[in-house]
């Protein structure tokens, strides 16, 4: 099979909120976006959100988050203190609901509410029954009924086993599930260096894969150097995993500056390299689709250059790009994650001390 390499850099300064367009070749204007700076509504019960690490829209199109309680300082969470030092905030329960409107719909979640939650939050999923499914550090991939009634548990809590375990996980990162074959595919992650796939419905094992279809590798690895060849072996974390409407799975790894895309069964099709000579923490974040029926755009979260990377899903090359570092409305601080609901509006997470979620209204 030949494999396909392309290519996707910096294409110069871009705006708070409009894309700087490429001029690979003629098409069609790119999607545009303007941030909605009052959204989401003022959280009820004296809350405050911690670090942003998963967004997701159901089939409602209402938007789930999962955020990190455990990142909040006691500065920010001072109401609850012994004593209290200050009269905000209260953490949010770790799964919030928001409607279209940016109002709280439900909240649940966390270790005083389930044996076995995850250190560390990390991705969320809402699948095409509504179910809820989240990841985490301690090494298990968690399903729940959209109002919280836990359903399944893939991994053990603690335990890992390395790249080539068919039942232990390596602190997965990310999820999604094939409403075709109901097999959920989990981005394992930040111990491991693989995709590996289950039955969505038994937690049975199906399969697993690395870097280009191989079998993935757990050997330790020279740091990343944009001058050299690509690598043949996934990095931690592998971060991101999203199935698209025509079957194939695209994967975000993320030090490596790259997604790489797959059928279902493993096999390797292509890549592309986001920001090729972005360093530390790297430039494949997270992954999303444009609602259309075709998904003709792919959106491409960049927590280290803090952007959002628009490219033509069919061809991997990019088309427009928005966001820069910064605090105010319609920047950025490790942007983490991003979602789309039916209308073309986007959705970021924010980690480290963004610690919030942006809407973004599709032009």
């Amino acid at each position: 099979m030949k494999l396909t390499r392309i290519a996707v850099g910096l294409v110069g300064p871009s705006a708070l909120v409009l894309f700087s367009v490429s001029a690979h070749k003629p098409m069609a204007d790119p999607p545009s976006f303007e941030v909605d700076p009052f959204w989401p509504q003022p959280l009820p019960n004296n809350w405050i959100i911690g670090q942003v690490s998963g967004v997701a829209v159901d089939s409602r199109d209402h938007i789930w988050i999962v955020h990190r309680p455990g990142s909040l300082t006691p500065t920010d969470a001072g109401a609850v203190q012994e004593p209290p030092i200050s009269q905000c905030c209260v953490p949010a329960p770790p799964v919030i609901e928001f409607d279209q409107a940016g109002n709280v719909v439900q909240a649940w979640g966390g270790p005083e509410s389930f044996a076995g939650w995850p250190a560390s939050e990390h991705g969320i999923f809402v699948d095409h029954a509504d179910n809820v499914w989240i990841g985490g550090t301690s090494h298990v991939v968690l399903k729940f009924t959209r109002d919280g009634q836990q359903l399944l548990q893939i991994g053990e809590f603690g335990s890992t086993g390395g790249s080539s375990d068919r039942q232990l996980l390596g602190s997965p990162a990310d999820i999604a599930v094939d409403p075709e074959t109901n097999e959920v595919y989990i981005a394992d992650g930040y111990g491991n260096r693989r995709i590996i796939v289950f039955d969505a419905e038994t937690g049975e094992y199906v399969r697993h894969w690395g870097a280009y279809g191989n079998p993935p590798d757990d050997r330790e690895l020279a740091p990343y150097d944009p001058a050299v060849p690509p690598l043949e072996s996934f990095r931690t974390p592998v971060h991101a995993v999203r199935l698209s409407r025509d079957g194939k799975v695209y994967v975000a790894d993320r030090v490596n500056n790259r997604v790489q895309v797959f059928f279902r069964d493993g096999e390797f099709l292509t890549e592309a390299s986001i920001a090729r000579s972005t360093l530390s923490m790297g430039s494949a974040w997270d992954i999303e689709f444009s609602p259309d029926v075709e998904q003709t755009y792919m959106y491409v979260t960049d927590g280290t250059n803090d952007k959002v990377w628009i490219l033509n899903r069919q061809d991997l090359e990019i088309v427009g790009q928005f966001g820069r570092s910064g605090r105010y409305a319609g920047q950025f601080h490790w942007v983490h994650s991003v979602a789309l609901d039916s209308q073309g509006n986007l959705y970021t997470g924010e980690v480290d001390t963004g610690q919030r979620v942006q809407r973004f209204v599709a032009n």
